[in-house]
C-alpha cells in the first residue's frame, strides 16, 4: 500500500512551493494517504473486456486542412489602401497612455 510519510508532505509542498505549517502537514497526510488508498483501489478494477475511450459522443475530427488560396494581391497592394504605413506594417495611433 502506497502511503506518503511526514518528511515527503513537506517536500511534495516544497515542489508545489507551498509554505505549510506541522498540523496542516499532519492534516494532509492523513488526506492524501486516503486519496492513494482509493487510487489503489480503483487500479485494482479489471477492464480488461473494455476498450480504451478517449472520448463518448462519436464524433469525429470535423477540422480541414490548413490550404493557401492565392488572391492576386500582395502586402503591398493591400497596404496601399491604409492611412499609415510603417515598416510594412499598419500604423494606427497609441492606443495606451
Amino acid at each position: 500500500m502506497a502511503t506518503l510519510s511526514r518528511d515527503e508532505i513537506f517536500k511534495l509542498a516544497a515542489l508545489a512551493r507551498l509554505a505549510i505549517s506541522d498540523d496542516e502537514a499532519t492534516e494532509f497526510e492523513g488526506e492524501i494517504n486516503e486519496i492513494l488508498q482509493f487510487v489503489e483501489q480503483l487500479q485494482s478494477v479489471d477492464v480488461s473486456e473494455f476498450e480504451p475511450t478517449s472520448q463518448v459522443t462519436g464524433l469525429t475530427n470535423v477540422s480541414r486542412d490548413d490550404a493557401v488560396i492565392d488572391y492576386g494581391y500582395t502586402a503591398d497592394d493591400l497596404l496601399k489602401n491604409v492611412p499609415a504605413v510603417e515598416n510594412h506594417q499598419i500604423k494606427v495611433q497609441r492606443m495606451v497612455g
